[in-house]
């Protein structure tokens, strides 16, 4: 009897860390880092399971480099986060308890510099990592107990490998719960990394994320050639790199030169790029014709910014205060 040839098998479901906001802190894994690792696994989709933020960097960056994003239905625990906070409050009031939380707080330092300590794909994709972050869980549980002292951590985890089970393709999941469910979901793994280097689109969504990030050791005519330099590209437009621009030529007073750069980003906006760029470089624009005086343009600028269908909250805050009063510049 021929034997039937079998099917293609399907994908392996791939467990991808997500780092929040911090993606904007790594030069080496970084959101442009994230496309460009996607792309090195052929994925032109990602499953989100991860932070509900709307300003999530990958929001931004996943869409304009043509992947698309579908959020997995989770349930609401925003009540777990009540009862924890209701937990700590309990613990403050006793000697054995404030004892309890200080161990809590030191492992929750420990993972906070972690994942501020230089990253790069092979490090956060390490095994050994990923027992050093789950070591920190542990050590949270061991001081609190699993329950509220935890944000009922092993129950959400518990619903979200059933979810998870039988699934393939990319999910994206917080960095802090990956080696659990890696653990309980018997097909999931990490991506391959054989081949993969963070290239280009990595590189200039870094200078971005520095060049918005200033300190006050930086050489800002250095950043300014930088960014200069650049042509940009899809997830890091031109018009980003401008508004990154304007954002060190107010740091230092100049006003008509943030001016300058930030009109070239607006004239340059479309809709193809990243959401947020648009609201960002509105309100910030509505901000510096205000500190020069044009009170009237600068008023429908905000509007501009609050008409939007999507605007980062700093900016519809920036936007909605600079409609309550002018915005004036004050350097330290």
């Amino acid at each position: 009897m021929p034997q039937s040839t079998p099917g293609p098998r399907p994908a392996p479901l791939l467990l991808l860390p997500d780092l929040g906001d911090l993606l904007r802190l790594h030069p080496q894994f970084n959101a442009g880092t994230v496309t460009e690792l996607l792309a090195h696994l052929g994925a032109r989709e990602v499953r989100w399971a991860s932070s509900p933020d709307a300003d999530h960097p990958l929001r931004d960056a996943l869409p304009a480099a043509g992947i698309d994003i579908h959020d997995l239905p989770l349930p609401d625990w925003a009540w777990a986060d009540a009862e924890h906070e209701q937990l700590l409050g309990f613990l403050n009031q006793y000697p054995q308890g404030r004892e309890r939380r200080r161990r809590a707080q030191a492992a929750e330092q420990a993972l906070a510099a972690l994942v501020t300590a230089p990253l790069d794909p092979a490090r956060l994709l390490s095994r050994g990592f990923l027992a050093e972050v789950e070591a920190t869980r542990a050590e949270v549980r061991a001081a609190l107990d699993e329950g509220p002292g935890t944000r009922w951590r092993q129950r959400r985890l518990d619903d979200l490998a059933a979810r998870l089970d039988g699934q393939t393709g990319v999910i994206l999941i917080p960095l802090d719960d990956l080696p659990t469910l890696l653990a309980r979901l018997p097909g999931a793994a990490l991506p391959d990394l054989t081949g993969f280097q963070p290239g280009e689109v990595s590189r200039v969504r870094a200078l971005a994320d520095r060049a918005w990030q200033l300190r006050e050791e930086d050489d800002l005519n250095a950043l300014l050639a930088a960014l200069d330099r650049e042509a940009g590209d899809r997830v890091t437009p031109r018009a980003e790199l401008d508004a990154a621009a304007a954002s060190i030529h107010l740091a230092v007073g100049d006003l008509p030169g943030a001016r300058t750069r930030l009109e070239r980003a607006a004239h340059a906006l479309d809709d193809g790029q990243p959401r947020s760029l648009a609201g960002l470089v509105l309100a910030r624009l509505g901000q510096v014709r205000d500190a020069l005086g044009d009170r009237e343009l600068a008023q429908r600028t905000y509007r501009a910014v609050l008409a939007l269908n999507h605007a980062p909250q700093v900016a519809r805050a920036a936007a909605e205060e600079g409609l309550r009063e002018a915005f004036a510049l004050h350097l330290n």
